[in-house]
């Protein structure tokens, strides 16, 4: 999630295709994915800050979705399908959030708190 707000990671991989095009709103999920950081650090040559300056359970920033691709050039995709990213935005205050798996709705009253950058 991080990489995502960060803007170093334009491409999120997933199994199923979608015909959605809009905000999405990025979630840090609950825990620490080790072998994904070891993975990003050895293989995608990606600095990741440690596990203690990251955020969990929470909506962290937002992104444009503008395509589903079945390839991509970028070092990110992998497929079989890549969720495309643009103007990502890393909000200063998280929103503490359950998350989801998936594209799931978060209520409005949550989106109009006034933590966000």
């Amino acid at each position: 999630a991080w990489l995502v707000v960060k803007g170093i990671k334009d491409v999120e991989n997933r199994n199923l295709k979608t015909d959605y095009r809009g905000t999405l709103l990025i979630h840090a999920s609950k825990t620490w994915d080790q072998k994904g950081d070891k993975f990003i650090l050895d293989r995608m040559n990606e600095w990741v800050p440690e596990k203690e300056q990251h955020t969990f359970g929470a909506l962290i920033g937002s992104v444009q979705m503008v395509d589903c691709v079945d390839f991509s050039p970028s070092k990110w995709f992998c497929g079989p399908w890549g969720f495309v990213f643009e103007t990502p935005e890393a909000w200063q205050e998280p929103i503490p959030y359950r998350g989801q798996l998936g594209i799931f709705d978060v209520p409005e009253d949550i989106l109009k708190q006034p933590n966000k950058a």
